[in-house]
């Protein structure tokens, strides 16, 4: 999101602070997603068809207007105009196997810069009404869309996630037995540039069309007990200057003290991070160290970006500051860039072994991080599973 109007650049900030407060403290005594005993499989075939799609071209809208009536498919909800939920019935969970790709698809309308888009899982207790407060909610993939033309091709920019411990939280029998379990589709845009900038999007409010697929795959195995999942941190950000971003005004980092009812067996977090702020010298063009600990000590430490953009040029059909007019080196953008636009988000999986009940801490930590100007964030979600 770089050399772009002002004014998308304080909406998306804004958008990003608005995000409700969560509790530090999660407490033992939410329940875990399953008790400790056998896996059953009964209604869960290791043959499973090999895709299904749980949203079919999607329609988004207008971030910031007020939600619209259009009709959407019987068994979807819509949340909020760029918000989407949609129930696994038994038979979509029948069809899951041991091994799963979720693959998203985007197809621009009328909005024409990059955005961020994710998938969640939200875990109600069962025959309950849908509440995001009362549910265990994960982010399992994320993605930024390229800046498109909706009348250039190709107008379709994929994603794929793999996602192997995700199919064993769906195949669990006691998970199946606690909870109903809701996809989440996110993508908030905005069509106000388009609306100048693209033929064909003058009075339209529209953003994007999205398809979700849940795509089957052979070799995977089952955990020889039940499946354990403790949300951590659902798209929260981090920065420096906003108390409830940050363990302490001035510094870039933020604890959780989270509780097991009992052990985990080989737990492992699941983190997602991606840098935001697109003021000069804002953090999504300065790439910087990202510290994990877990109990306080040190887990992983990475550096997001890296990689050369260019194999996402292809779907950034509209001009962009970010690609410009001709190729960059790979030494050009692994220089700044944290992300790009076309590309998913990587999914970053951290060992942790076997824990004891109790209380634990995550810490994420980005020491060298600035937000110049009070701008910016580093949006995180992470959650820990394990048997």
């Amino acid at each position: 999101m770089k050399k772009r109007m002002l004014i998308f650049s304080a909406a998306i900030l804004l958008f990003a602070s608005c995000k409700r407060n969560e509790s530090e403290q999660l407490s033992g005594e939410q329940p875990a997603l399953s008790k400790n005993g056998t896996l059953s499989l009964a209604n869960t075939p290791a043959a499973a068809p090999n895709t299904f799609k749980v949203f079919d071209q999607i329609l988004f809208y207008d971030g910031y207007a007020a939600t619209v009536t259009a009709p959407v498919p019987a068994d979807v909800t819509r949340l909020s105009n760029s918000k989407y939920i949609k129930k696994l019935s038994t038979t979509d969970l029948s069809k899951l196997s041991n091994s799963l790709d979720i693959k998203v698809s985007i197809t621009p309308y009328c909005d024409n810069y990059d955005r961020i888009g994710s998938v969640g899982l939200s875990f109600i207790p069962k025959n309950s009404a849908f509440n995001e407060n009362i549910g265990k909610n994960i982010e399992v993939g994320r993605f930024i869309t390229p800046f498109m033309d909706k009348n250039k091709t190709p107008n379709v920019a994929p994603y794929l996630f793999s996602t192997d411990n995700v199919a064993n939280l769906l195949r669990d029998a006691g998970v199946r037995a606690s909870y109903d379990i809701y996809v989440v589709f996110n993508l908030f845009g905005v069509p106000y540039a388009a609306q100048n900038e693209i033929s064909g999007c003058g009075g339209h409010n529209e953003t994007f069309y999205g398809t979700i697929e849940f795509v089957n795959k052979s070799g995977g195995t089952d955990p020889a007990t039940a499946v354990q999942m403790i949300p951590i941190a659902n798209e929260k950000d981090l920065d420096n200057y906003t108390a409830n971003n940050t363990d302490q005004v001035g510094s870039s980092k933020k604890t959780y003290t989270i509780n097991l009812p009992s052990a985990v067996t080989d737990a492992r977090l699941y983190l997602i991070t991606s840098a935001h702020g697109a003021n000069s010298g804002g953090e999504e063009y300065v790439r910087r160290d990202h510290n994990i600990y877990f109990d306080n000590v040190l887990k992983l430490t990475y550096k997001p970006g890296g990689k050369s953009c260019e194999p996402y040029r292809q779907y950034n059909t509209q001009n962009n500051g970010i690609y410009g007019s001709v190729p960059r080196t790979a030494s050009d953008w692994s220089s700044w860039s944290n992300w790009c636009p076309g590309d998913a988000i990587p999914i970053r999986e951290i060992s942790l072994g076997n824990l004891t009940a109790g209380n634990h801490t995550f810490k994420i930590d980005v020491p060298t991080a600035v937000f110049k100007d009070k701008q910016g964030s580093i949006r995180y979600s992470v959650y820990l599973q394990g048997r």
